[in-house]
C-alpha cells in the first residue's frame, strides 16, 4: 500500500478545486459566468470564491481531495496520488478508469462527400498531397459539413475517436474542438516502426508540415512518432510547478519506451516559454531535445518559405 508523509498528504489537501481542474484537467473546466465555472461532466457543479457545490446531489466542499473522494469515489490514497501527479510511478487515475473519460461522448461533425475544399487548403498551406491522401484514408482528416472546415481526428489505444479539432479553411480564425474532445487523445502520426523518441507540435498544421519538410529532404517521415498537443501549452507562472500537458502524458504512460523528446514549438515568447518549462519537468529519464523551426514563427511558415509560397498575409490573418 502506496505511503505518503504527512506533509505530502497537506500538501494535496490545500489544492482547491479550481486549480486541481486548471492543471490537470483543463478540459474538464468549463466557464460558466464571471467568477464562476462548473465541470463539463457535471454540469450543476460549480466552483466559485475557491469553493466547491454539486448542487443536484447537495454536496460540497473547497479541496480537490474532498472532490475527487465525494465526486469520483476515489478512495483517499488514490486522490492524493492524483494531485501530486506521482504520473511517473503509476499513470495518472484518468487513465487507469477510463470509464470516467467515456462519460462524455465525443460528437464528431458531420462528413462532407468530399474532401476536396480541405486537400486544396492544406495544399495551399505546403503540406504534401500525398501526406494529406494517406490522412484521409486513416481517418486521420476530413471535411465537415456544411462549413467545409477541417478535422483532425485523434484516436484512443482501442481506435475510437476521442477528440477532434475543427479549423477553418479560408481566412477567418475558426478554431474549435468539437464537443466531448479529450486532449489527451489529440492528433498524431505513429511511427510504422518501434522506435524510442517523440516529436512535439503546437498545431496539426505545423506536424503536417514538419512531416513534409522531412519528406522534401528524402526522409523516412513516416518512421517519426509525430504528436500535437492541440494547442499552445501555458505553464504555470513558477515554472517547476508546471504539470505535463495532457497528450504528453498520456502518450508517455501508454509508451513506456520514449527516451528522446523533440520540441518543435514556436519562435515566440509563448513557445519558448513552453519549451523551457518542459526541459525543466519532465523527467531527467528523457533526453529533451529543443529544435524550433529554423525560419519564421513556425513549422508552416518554414515549410512555405523553403517551397517559396506566398501564404504569409492570409496565415497571419488566421492566426
Amino acid at each position: 500500500m502506496a505511503y505518503y508523509q504527512p506533509e505530502e498528504i497537506q500538501k494535496a489537501k490545500e489544492m482547491d478545486l479550481y486549480t486541481y481542474l486548471k492543471n490537470y484537467e483543463p478540459d474538464e473546466l468549463v466557464y460558466f459566468s464571471r467568477g464562476t465555472y462548473m465541470t463539463r461532466t457535471h454540469d450543476s457543479l460549480k466552483i466559485s470564491n475557491g469553493m466547491w457545490y454539486w448542487f443536484s446531489r447537495g454536496i460540497g466542499g473547497k479541496s480537490a481531495l474532498e472532490y475527487l473522494i465525494k465526486v469520483r469515489d476515489y478512495t483517499f490514497i488514490r486522490a492524493v496520488e492524483t494531485i501530486l501527479g506521482y504520473s511517473n510511478e503509476k499513470p495518472p487515475i484518468m487513465y487507469q478508469q477510463p470509464k470516467k473519460v467515456q462519460n462524455i461522448r465525443l460528437i464528431l461533425p458531420k462528413k462532407s462527400e468530399t474532401n476536396d475544399k480541405i486537400i486544396s487548403y492544406l495544399y495551399s498551406r505546403g503540406i504534401d498531397k500525398d501526406i494529406i491522401n494517406e490522412c484521409i484514408d486513416n481517418r486521420l482528416i476530413y471535411e465537415d459539413l456544411p462549413n467545409h472546415n477541417v478535422v483532425f481526428v485523434g484516436y484512443d489505444k482501442n481506435n475510437i475517436p476521442r477528440y477532434a479539432g475543427i479549423r477553418g479553411t479560408n481566412s477567418s480564425r475558426y478554431m474549435k474542438d468539437a464537443y466531448g474532445s479529450h486532449k489527451a487523445f489529440s492528433f498524431k502520426l505513429e511511427s510504422i516502426e518501434k522506435i524510442d523518441s517523440v516529436h512535439l507540435f503546437e498545431s496539426a498544421i505545423d506536424l503536417l508540415s514538419y512531416a513534409t519538410l522531412k519528406k522534401l529532404e528524402n526522409k523516412e517521415w513516416y518512421n517519426d512518432n509525430l504528436l500535437s498537443l492541440a494547442g499552445v501549452y501555458q505553464p504555470a507562472k513558477k515554472i517547476d510547478e508546471s504539470k505535463i500537458p495532457l497528450a504528453l502524458n498520456y502518450y508517455l504512460n501508454q509508451n513506456q519506451g520514449i527516451k528522446k523528446i523533440y520540441l518543435h514549438f514556436d519562435n515566440d515568447s509563448a513557445g519558448r516559454i513552453a519549451t523551457m518549462a518542459l526541459k525543466t519537468i519532465l523527467p531527467k529519464k528523457y533526453e529533451v531535445i529543443d529544435d524550433p523551426p529554423l525560419i519564421g514563427k513556425d513549422f508552416n511558415d518554414f515549410l512555405c518559405a523553403k517551397k517559396g509560397i506566398n501564404y504569409k498575409k492570409r496565415y497571419e490573418k488566421e492566426r
